[in-house]
């Protein structure tokens, strides 16, 4: 790894300044200039980084100091950010923005971890003067945060950009080191979590080019360039190695739902179990026709909503993974994982018919039903996770709860901060199925690929090799897994 990794973050005001939108333009227009971003986003958003990735060509991964302690976050960063030529960190809502008073887990107090150099996005939309004001406050506010430059976003015009650059660079004493007009053809549409995900954009390459364009005609990219390489050499670099995992998982096989419909994943996540061995086979519930034989199935989030027509469809993969539940394959879902396990998913005036696995029916609303970080503990016997254990987490969920049989399933998880399923639990299990709204991170919860792996050794064990699909579930009893419920 290298002594000192060039490096900067790139943060704003408030959510909503375009933070993302740049943040893609510029690495796409450094990438066709031959130099390589490794992209990191601030927080737990999936949507976001799934566009850093596409638009750097190289996984992005989450940094995340409510999920992960201070120690993993340096050594995830500095581990893989010297395979490029700049490590580049998009923030998350407005730079100072935590959970209390003092900014905890903000996008400053990450900045101060990496020790790494703040670019700032300022949204002009219907500002002047006053723009200087609100970069000198975020500037003052706290000294350790080493803000370089700024970038004009939503900008009116040459006059408008004439006085903001005067007025932030003779008041801030920083440079103007961009200025993006405003723009009615920007091709990032929004859904309810954000942009679009780049998986359901029907024209990707247009809108990273698009992206590209923008950011290699208005903004400084040799100024950003110089602003990273002026990082300084981070404090105690060497201790930073990624750990490697003993290979305890061969032979194993773990299926993972991967498509438009199903995209949700930290790399992380995918790591840490093919780190120990355990080939990963991707599967698609719109385009497959039966479940493949697998020892474990992790089902992530994503937007079953807008694929429910396709999936429900899909009677053929739907029973296949109904039956396979039913043997007592180890299953782990989270959010829209979730949605799909249950017997059907209403939209609108609609009833979708899902997989089954679980005795639920879901709902799609018109709002958030649930928001934020979560914390859990866990209070009841599970596939995964020892009753008393703590985890953290995360949810954004539009979709609710209409019916459940509670005398064929129970609740995992306690919510001690958080929505869930009720606003007092989460974690739906029924035989060796685990599924929550709750998203959980490998490197915040250390325990979570050992817990899908141990599950699945002890899923292929029982089996020996057999037909593990079309056995009656009775046979499942000398597994010593969850006892059964009635089927």
């Amino acid at each position: 790894m290298k002594a000192s990794v060039p490096r900067l973050v790139i943060a704003a005001l408030r959510g909503g300044a375009g933070k993302t939108t740049l943040s893609v333009g510029v690495m796409a227009a450094l990438s066709k200039r031959g130099i390589r971003s490794v992209p990191f986003k601030k927080g737990p958003d999936y949507i976001d980084a799934a566009w850093l990735s596409m638009a750097a060509g190289r996984p992005c991964r989450n940094l995340d100091s409510f999920l992960m302690d201070g120690e993993t976050i340096r050594r995830s960063f500095f581990g893989h950010a010297g395979a490029g030529d700049l490590a580049f960190v998009e923030g998350n809502r407005g730079l100072y923005d935590g959970m209390d008073v003092r900014g905890s887990h903000s996008t400053a107090e990450l900045a101060k971890l990496l020790e790494a150099p703040v670019v700032m996005i300022m949204d002009c939309n219907k500002v002047t003067r006053t723009a200087a004001a609100m970069i000198l406050g975020c500037t003052v506010l706290d000294p350790g945060v080493d803000i370089r430059g700024v970038i004009l976003n939503r900008v009116s015009g040459s006059r408008h950009e004439d006085i903001l650059r005067r007025t932030i660079e003779e008041t801030c004493r920083l440079p103007v080191l961009g200025a993006v007009p405003r723009m009615k053809d920007f091709p990032f549409p929004e859904r309810h979590l954000g942009l679009t995900p780049p998986q359901e954009h029907e024209r990707i390459v247009h809108a990273l080019d698009r992206a590209a364009e923008v950011a290699a005609r208005h903004i400084d990219l040799d100024g950003l360039l110089a602003v990273a390489e002026q990082a300084p050499a981070a404090s105690a670099v060497a201790a930073f190695r990624m750990p490697r995992r003993k290979k305890t998982a061969s032979g194993l096989t773990v299926g993972v739902f991967r498509d438009s419909a199903f995209q949700f994943y930290y790399p992380e996540n995918l790591a840490a179990l093919a780190e120990q061995g355990a080939k990963i086979v991707e599967i698609s519930p719109l385009r497959d026709d039966t479940l493949p034989d697998v020892d474990l199935l992790y089902i992530g989030g994503g937007f079953p909503e807008t694929h429910a027509e396709a999936l429900a469809d899909n009677s053929g993969f739907r029973t296949s993974l109904h039956e396979a539940a039913e043997a007592g394959l180890p299953v782990y879902a989270e959010c829209g994982g979730l949605m799909y396990l249950g017997e059907s998913l209403a939209i609108g005036g609609r009833t979708y018919p899902m997989a089954g696995a679980l005795p639920v029916t879901f709902a799609m609303t018109g709002k958030p039903q649930g928001h934020g970080y979560t914390v859990l503990q866990v209070a009841e016997e599970n596939p995964f996770f020892p009753v008393g254990s703590t985890l953290k987490g995360h949810e954004f969920h539009h979709s609710r709860i209409l019916s459940l049989d509670e005398t064929r399933i129970r609740f995992a998880y306690h919510m001690k901060r958080g929505t869930g399923v009720d606003g007092l639990h989460d974690g739906l299990c029924r035989k060796n199925i685990l599924a929550g709204y709750t998203h959980l991170h490998a490197l915040g919860t250390k325990e979570w690929a050992d817990a899908l792996l141990d599950r699945a050794h002890a899923f292929r064990s029982a089996w020996n090799g057999a037909d593990r699909y079309v056995k009656p579930f009775e046979n499942v009893q000398e597994m010593h897994l969850i006892p059964a419920q009635e089927s």
